[in-house]
């Protein structure tokens, strides 16, 4: 007995270190990725003069007029509705159209199935400044240049793909059994598809919807280059700071903190979701 007690305090004495240890590497890991976040905070805290002038970990005289400027400049908020307008409207859109699609391809088998899939992701890979100047020709062709909804079916063109692909390996995972036994059960196919399936890939649809917010929400390119000044965007008014005085730095970074909010709430809220895509393999 006294010497299964001593095996055991030993493999505790030699477990305590490597215990100390990862804790130091994941402790320093989480210091090293919330600094630049701490930063931008401590920033937006800070008149520009204190900026410009000190170098101090925390706000020496503590303001909260950079937010107010954001908060009551229409040219600042307005920035933020029409983001958010247009990543909305992606979001649907995206949605409706690779929901039908990915079930086509988990589903069925047809001529070029493949080749078509993989298509589908080579507009995925394309860099955003590939498209920027046909969109750009087209739209103000059409009269909907710096229209949110131009934004948001350009967004679509890399969306669409990366939806239906990761709504396509959710599917899988569904038995076909599960359409065959609806259809007996008299189930037509917008009522088993709404009421049934969708349900059983709720996951898939959080994790699909969190990639199109992600992209939607911060990319530039495109956004900048299709808007003008009624859809222009905020991460497009974030590089439009400078005056005569030099860059804004306390406005813009509290403009930055604020586009943070809306991210951090999407992956509160959809976390679980994107822990389901990453033991399935999709994401």
């Amino acid at each position: 007995m006294t010497a299964l007690t001593n095996t055991a305090s030993k493999s505790k004495a030699r477990a305590l270190p490597k215990i100390k240890g990862k804790a130091f590497v994941m402790g320093f890991y989480l210091l090293f990725l919330l600094l630049p976040i701490y930063w931008l905070v401590n920033m937006s805290l800070q008149s520009n003069n204190e900026i410009l002038s000190s170098f101090s970990l925390w706000p020496n005289d503590l303001t909260f007029s950079n937010y107010s400027t954001i908060l009551t400049d229409p040219s600042w908020y307005t920035t933020y509705l029409n983001s958010m307008a247009y990543v909305a409207m992606n979001m649907a859109i995206s949605l409706v159209v690779a929901l039908p699609a990915a079930y086509a391809f988990s589903r069925y088998s047809f001529l070029g199935d493949k080749h078509l899939f993989f298509w589908l992701l080579t507009n995925r890979m394309a860099p955003p400044a590939v498209f920027a100047l046909p969109f750009f020709q087209l739209y103000s062709s059409v009269g909907l240049f710096d229209k949110h909804i131009a934004v948001a079916l350009a967004h679509c063109l890399f969306n669409v793909p990366l939806a239906v692909w990761i709504l396509e390996g959710f599917m899988r995972g569904v038995p076909k059994e599960i359409d065959e036994t609806a259809y007996i059960d008299g189930y037509s196919f917008p009522r088993f598809f709404i009421r049934i399936f969708m349900p059983l890939i709720a996951s898939g649809i959080g994790v699909a919807a969190f990639f199109l917010f992600m992209f939607s929400w911060v990319e530039l390119l495109l956004s900048r280059t299709l808007t003008s000044v009624d859809a222009k965007p905020i991460a497009a008014a974030m590089t439009r700071t400078a005056s005569a005085a030099g860059l804004d730095w306390g406005v813009l970074a509290a403009a930055g903190v604020l586009t943070i909010i809306p991210g951090a709430l999407v992956i509160y809220f959809v976390r679980n979701y994107i822990a389901k895509g990453f033991a399935l393999g999709r994401v």
